[in-house]
């Protein structure tokens, strides 16, 4: 059986680079990715009990402590703007209500 050379992936490094020199890097840029954010370190303080809270918790997932704190904090965002929304959308109908029964 003949064996197929798998092509080593390029680094953003050796792309740059062969921009640089004026190479045509268009191939490496499909637009099939999509964007990812720069990443932010931050320092958060956890109590023990609660660290070991979370730990349980990722352990039984099966992910890492990291993760669990990202999707944990993901979701608590995401709720959050649900609520805002509906919020936003119940005062807007006692607004309605209120004004089509307010006298004239």
């Amino acid at each position: 059986m003949k064996k197929t050379l798998k092509a080593k992936p390029v680094s953003a490094d050796q792309i740059a680079a062969m921009a640089d020199k004026g190479k045509d890097v268009s191939r490496f840029f499909t637009n099939s990715g999509r964007m990812m954010s720069p990443i932010q370190r931050v320092n958060v303080d956890f109590t023990a009990p609660m660290l070991e809270e979370l730990d349980r918790e990722a352990t039984s997932l099966n992910i890492s402590r990291q993760a669990l704190i990202k999707t944990l904090v993901r979701q608590g965002l995401d709720q959050h703007y649900v609520a805002l929304s509906g919020r936003s959308s119940a005062s807007r109908l006692l607004y309605r209500i209120a004004e089509s029964t307010s006298l004239k």
